[in-house]
């Protein structure tokens, strides 16, 4: 009597051939999870500004390179070489961040009619325009930096009315998400404060309503007849 062998059923067969992929996706998984990054804010800073100054400011976005333009906490060297902090990261993108909170530090100082951004559609007497040229944890030294160029540009001429680069330093007790990002802060309040004395302390173009532009222009003698 021969004997019969018996087949595998037809569902076992796929069965057979799912089993490493699905083991091969949660290793992938496995490998690649891990804690997330912890989010970190940035403050806006309030002080007493002794001169006020009743014109309307937009605030633009500052312009930054592509290190900078990202949610990473930027570690630099002093040959140049760029690496990022591991375990933390910035609550937006930081050109973003940093003009939020500048818009902020305006409004907390009430120095000003009215603060906003571009994007607001609001009609202003000047525009703030920036560069965020340093914001990173220096080493060897372990300091914050941070400057940023800011320049007055009259919203209705496009002409600059005044420039200037702000600059400061601040310790940083080690290289960690935490402290790095708390040092930077401070360093950020300090500039973001210098920035809203200088426009409030500077004599600051105005748009000059219709009525004002006619009232200006001269008037001749009619020629005797």
């Amino acid at each position: 009597m021969r004997g019969s062998s018996v087949s595998p059923s037809p569902t076992s067969r796929p069965l057979k051939r799912l089993m490493p992929v699905v083991l091969l996706a949660a290793l992938a998984g496995a490998c690649s999870s891990g804690p997330a990054p912890t989010t970190y804010d940035l403050s806006a800073p309030t002080a007493p500004v002794r001169r006020a100054s009743g014109v309307q400011v937009l605030v633009n976005e500052p312009a930054a390179i592509q290190t900078l333009a990202t949610q990473q906490i930027l570690v630099k060297d002093t040959g140049g070489s760029v690496s990022f902090v591991g375990g933390g990261q910035w609550a937006d993108n930081l050109p973003r961040l940093v003009q939020t909170r500048l818009i902020n530090t305006f409004e907390n100082a009430s120095q000003l009619r009215g603060v906003s951004r571009p994007s607001s559609g609001a009609v202003a007497d000047v525009q703030l325009i920036s560069e965020l040229r340093r914001f990173e944890v220096e080493t060897p030294s372990n300091e914050a930096v941070v400057e940023i160029s800011v320049k007055i540009v009259s919203d209705q001429t496009g002409r600059i009315a005044s420039g200037r680069i702000f600059r400061a330093r601040t310790p940083v007790a080690s290289v960690d998400a935490a402290n790095a990002a708390r040092a930077l802060d401070e360093t950020l309040s300090v500039v973001m404060l210098d920035i809203v004395r200088w426009v409030s302390g500077s004599p600051l173009p105005r748009r000059e309503e219709p009525g004002e532009i006619s009232s200006q222009v001269p008037v001749t003698d009619k020629a005797p007849t």
